[in-house]
């Protein structure tokens, strides 16, 4: 199974149309906030179901969670911006939550950083921004692709 992780698009269509041949061949988007409304835009040109939260710059009266817990293939998915859980302070915060939750794997944004990571098999994914890319990194998303084994590709567009 193919899932498509993307965050902090804030609005831009002309970076999202690149993004969406690679989307297109997904399962599964999950959209990490900032334009929750991007992502009704990523479902109608895929045509694939999209999980999506809520950002700092999505307003408040805005209908979505910012939070979402699901499960893919026997994984159990945390799915945040990530504002909330101090993220560009490190991932403490997230670590403590996901141990204390039995969470397999965290998908955040927020601090426009690419980053997938593990800690005790817990596997942390920012896939950095398609709009503001920070700390070096370049406009991008990511792909998890979960059978056998788990594997991460950060797209760069």
């Amino acid at each position: 199974m193919k899932i498509g992780i993307i965050s902090d698009t804030h609005g831009d269509l002309i970076s999202i149309d690149k993004a969406i041949p690679y989307l297109k061949q997904c399962d599964l988007i999950i959209h990490a906030g900032d334009n929750i409304n991007d992502a009704e835009y990523i479902y109608y040109a895929t045509d694939v179901n999209v999980k999506c939260v809520k950002g700092n710059c999505d307003s408040y009266n805005m209908d979505g969670d910012y939070e979402l817990e699901f499960s893919v293939k026997n994984k159990n998915f945390f799915l945040c911006h990530g504002h909330y859980h101090e993220v560009k302070l490190g991932l403490d915060v997230l670590y403590g939550f996901a141990r204390n939750n039995d969470i397999d794997i965290v998908v955040f944004g927020h601090t426009h950083i690419p980053t997938c990571e593990i800690i005790d098999n817990i596997i942390f994914i920012n896939p950095g921004s398609l709009t503001y890319p920070r700390g070096g990194s370049e406009r991008g998303f990511g792909i998890l692709t979960l059978d056998d084994n788990i594997l991460y590709e950060q797209i760069k567009i």
